[in-house]
Parts: C-alpha cells; sequence; structure tokens
C-alpha cells in the first residue's frame, strides 16, 4: 500500500462498521480537531499476532479517562474490531492504529461532555519507522521544546495534543538532516525522543530516564523486563544532561521504532555495541515468536 493516507484502496473499521478506505470521514466540527481531544495507539502485527494487543486496547481506555472520557467499547470489542480490519485487508505483517476522539454534538467550545465519543481502526504496512538506522544508528536533533509537567497535561495518556512539541521538534530535527529529536521534561532532564523512549548504556549498565513526566511505552516496559531477565542492570533515574557524554551506547524504544540503535544525539556520539544490537535481536526474537 503507498500513496497518501486519504487516498488508499481497503478498509478501516470505524464505529462498528468496515468503511471504504477513502469514506473513513468524520465531519468538520468534529471536536477533536479543534480542541485535541482525541487518544490513539500505535500497534505492530506479526505474523498474525498483534505483540501486547490488550495492554494497547487497556491503554486506549485508560488515556481516554485521563483526558475525561469513557470510549463507548470494552477491550474485548477493541480486540474484536483490530482483528476485523486486519482481515478485512488480508494482512498478517501491518501497523495497526486504533484512534478514538470526541465528535461532533451539541458543544462546539472547550467543554464537550454532550458530544459522542468515536472510535476508529486502520491497518497498513509499514517498514522500518527510522528506515536504515536500525543498522548504522539514527542521528538525533536535541529539541529545544520541553515535556510538560504532569500537572501540566495528564503524561500517562497517549493523546494527541501531547505530540504537537513533538511534531514541531521532529520537523526542526529533519530540516538539519537528522532523523528524530530528544526531548528533554520541564525540570531540564533527559526525558525521550519525540515518540519513542530512550535508553543508554555505560559500563555494562542500562540508564533510562524515569518515566515522571512523559509517556512509560508498552516498549519501554517489554525491553526493561528483558534486561533484567538477562542479568543487566537497568538504573530508571534522572538522567542529566551533562552525562550524555560519558554513555557509550543509545538506543530508542517503541512499537513503531521497536529497538532502534541511534548513533549521535547533537554533537554526541555512540557506538552500535553488543547490548545494543543484543537486545534489538532480542526484541525481533520476542515479537516474532
Amino acid at each position: 500500500m503507498a500513496g497518501a493516507y486519504d487516498d488508499r484502496d481497503g478498509k478501516i473499521w470505524m464505529g462498528g462498521q468496515l468503511v471504504d478506505w477513502r469514506d473513513a470521514k468524520v465531519h468538520i466540527l468534529t471536536h477533536a480537531m479543534h480542541y485535541a481531544s482525541s487518544v490513539f495507539e500505535g500497534e505492530r502485527c506479526y505474523a498474525g499476532k498483534i505483540f501486547k494487543s490488550r495492554e494497547h486496547s487497556e491503554r486506549l481506555i485508560k488515556s481516554g479517562k485521563l483526558i475525561d472520557f469513557d470510549l463507548p467499547y470494552t477491550v474485548d470489542e477493541i480486540e474484536a474490531a483490530k482483528q476485523a480490519a486486519l482481515d478485512a485487508n488480508g494482512l498478517t505483517d501491518a501497523y495497526v492504529r486504533a484512534v478514538a476522539w470526541r465528535g461532533a454534538g451539541e458543544d462546539m467550545g472547550v467543554a464537550s461532555a454532550r458530544n459522542p465519543v468515536h472510535m476508529a481502526v486502520a491497518v497498513w504496512e509499514w517498514g522500518n519507522y527510522y528506515g536504515d538506522a536500525k543498522m548504522k544508528g539514527a542521528k538525533l536533533d536535541i529539541a529545544k521544546w520541553k515535556r510538560p509537567s504532569p500537572e501540566t497535561a495528564p503524561s500517562q495518556a497517549k493523546a494527541a495534543g501531547l505530540y504537537m512539541i513533538a511534531t514541531m521538534s521532529k520537523h526542526a530535527a529533519e530540516a538539519k538532516g537528522c532523523s528524530d529529536a530528544m526531548m528533554f521534561d520541564y525540570r531540564g532532564y533527559v526525558a525521550e525522543a519525540t515518540g519513542a523512549n530512550i535508553f543508554f548504556v555505560k559500563d555494562g549498565e542500562v540508564h533510562t530516564p524515569a518515566a515522571d513526566a512523559f509517556l512509560n511505552g508498552i516498549t519501554r516496559q517489554t525491553v526493561i523486563g528483558m534486561l533484567r531477565d538477562k542479568g543487566i542492570r537497568v538504573n530508571e533515574r534522572v538522567i542529566m544532561p551533562d552525562e550524555l557524554e560519558g554513555f557509550e551506547q543509545c538506543w530508542l524504544t517503541g512499537t513503531a521504532a521497536e529497538v532502534t540503535p541511534v548513533g549521535q544525539i547533537g554533537d554526541y556520539n555512540f557506538e552500535v555495541g553488543a547490548i545494543t544490537r543484543e537486545i534489538s535481536a532480542d526484541y525481533e526474537k520476542l515479537v516474532r515468536a
């Protein structure tokens, strides 16, 4: 499948029905378009099985609650919708995007309690999120925008509005020839990339920022568990910017990113070392098991 995302063949699950891809539309006064009342999940299906599927469905419901709406679907119904979208498009290896949002209704202002909540699921073939960076290491810019305080925004919701500064940061990075950008949090601590969590290696130990101001990714949690099962010490902690110079290896994790090595962040360089290669290979085996 190729071309613009609004002009493709296939089916999208939308509100309980499979509709033609090009007909999957919403009204211009949809609340989510004006006030970002939308949450979503990004998932990958490998050989017919969505990795950590139920955890993603549970998080979609949780994210909705965190931005003050209830999805009109249960976890089992979301699971069935995802499978229906895969079956309708004949895909067994695919990216899966489930999204829920406040639609058009009686309210057209900041408040939207009377507007209905909708859900859709689209699936498509998608390769490596960072292209050949999976092999040689991605190049990251350092973003000027910071992840907000949990007192400012619900950082554990996978909510559309939280990605505005990520989009701007990634656009700025791409203009400099980078694949992505690393972001600090509101305190100036190392946080994450624009859509992926970050890990570092020093002296055989792994260090990753404590997920107290950004999304604690499902892939992040999976990789931490894998590392600890291998007997590798993982330190979830505050990481200061001046520590970047001392780290030897770095990688990103996320459903789209999977495990992607990082070769450079700003002026700091990293090797694609043994721990990075090993955890990347182990993750590939796990998701296809």
